[in-house]
Parts: structure tokens; sequence; C-alpha cells
């Protein structure tokens, strides 16, 4: 049986606020999918835009990037079960595909009290038993990957899928004034659990600010 988790990360924080913005923040800041490859030493070695391109690059390390239709009409203070009917057809899919166990719906806005905390949380490179699988409804988040000698950092929009395989080291910024709303997929019911590597290679990686200001 599929479970809805609260809306909560690891350690009972929950993520929901009282931000309703008059004006979607897609809106507001142009933001696009895109992947830069670097070295381990922080040096950029490739930069890729084209959706088609950004689907291949991402398959050959294993990873599904899909973009989903987000025309629905969804208010920001949307509840989860609102945000999961609207992309029933999509979750459904993606459900019975992976038999995944639980899903909820996750968000964070730049006013919440606890954004620096939250965002720290996740920027420390780690791994997953389970395999990482998000969909962005709205808003931004950048995930970077460290399956080889290389970094892929992908930055998702709104509408865009991703899931990353299990074991593999990654980590994720949701830069200093965070938005987003996504859903998270678990094949596990404890949802998120990871194993830090203890590598301090985020350190040596450009932020999501960093990426926005200059490959955008």
């Amino acid at each position: 049986m599929l479970m809805l988790l609260d809306i909560v990360i690891t350690g009972g924080v929950n993520l929901r606020s009282n931000f309703s913005p008059s004006v979607p923040f897609s809106f507001i800041i142009p933001y696009m999918s895109l992947i830069v490859v670097f070295d381990e030493s922080g040096k950029a070695l490739e930069v890729i835009k084209d959706y088609e391109s950004i689907k291949e690059r991402l398959a050959s390390i294993g990873v599904r990037f899909e973009r989903w239709e987000t025309n629905r009409e969804l208010p920001w203070s949307a509840t989860q079960e609102e945000v999961l009917q609207a992309y029933k057809e999509e979750v459904d899919r993606i459900v019975k595909e992976f038999d995944f166990k639980s899903i909820d719906v996750v968000s964070l806005t730049p006013d919440h009290p606890k954004r620096e905390e939250l965002r720290n949380m996740f920027l420390s490179e780690h791994t997953h038993s389970d395999f990482e699988v998000r969909f962005f409804v709205d808003g931004s988040g950048t995930f970077y990957l460290h399956p080889d000698d290389k970094v892929y950092v992908v930055l998702c929009e709104k509408g865009d899928f991703i899931s990353v395989p299990a074991n593999t080291r990654h980590w994720f910024d949701m830069g200093t004034r965070p938005f987003f709303k996504a859903i998270r997929f678990f094949s596990i019911p404890e949802g998120w659990v990871a194993q830090f590597t203890g590598s301090d290679i985020s350190k040596r990686i450009p932020s999501h600010d960093e990426i926005v200001e200059h490959y955008l």
C-alpha cells in the first residue's frame, strides 16, 4: 500500500511556509534546466542546455530525466492531496512502474525562518540505499551527481522529473533564497535516509546561486 508521508524532512522539520506570492517565482526568476559538468577540482568541462541533450547525457550515467506538463492551476497554498491529485496520472504511472511504498510533497520558500538550517542538511555529499526520485511542481533546485571522476550539476526547474540511482554519491542545493515545491517518491517506508561520505567535494563545486548567476 502506498503511504502518504507528512511533509517533513528527517528530524521532524516541517517545510511548509506561510509564503503566498501573488506572482509565481517561476515568472520572476527566469530559470531553465541545464547541466554543467565539472572535474573534481571544480573546473567546468561542459555546459548543456538543450532538453534532449540533457536527457541523453544523464541517461549515460544511469539517471532518468523527463519533463512533465505543468499547466495545472494550483495555488501555492495547495495541499499535498491537491498537488498529488493534480498530477495523478503521472504519479500513478511512476508509482506503478517502480512499486513505490511512500510519497510526499515538500516545499520551501525564501521567508522560511530555518531555510539556512534546512539547506545545510543536504549540502554534504551522501548516498541512499533507495534511489532518489523527484518531480518539481514549482521553483527550482540543483542536484550534484558524483558517479565517477566528474560532478554533474543538474539545475532542475518546474516540470522536471529526475531519478537518481541508489548508492550514487550526490548532494542537493536549494540556494540561499530557496523556492521550490516537489513530489518525492520512495521505495522504502522510512522515506529520506542518507549515508554521508565525509567528502568535502561539495565545497569545491559552485553553489546553486553561483550556477544560476554564471550559467543562465
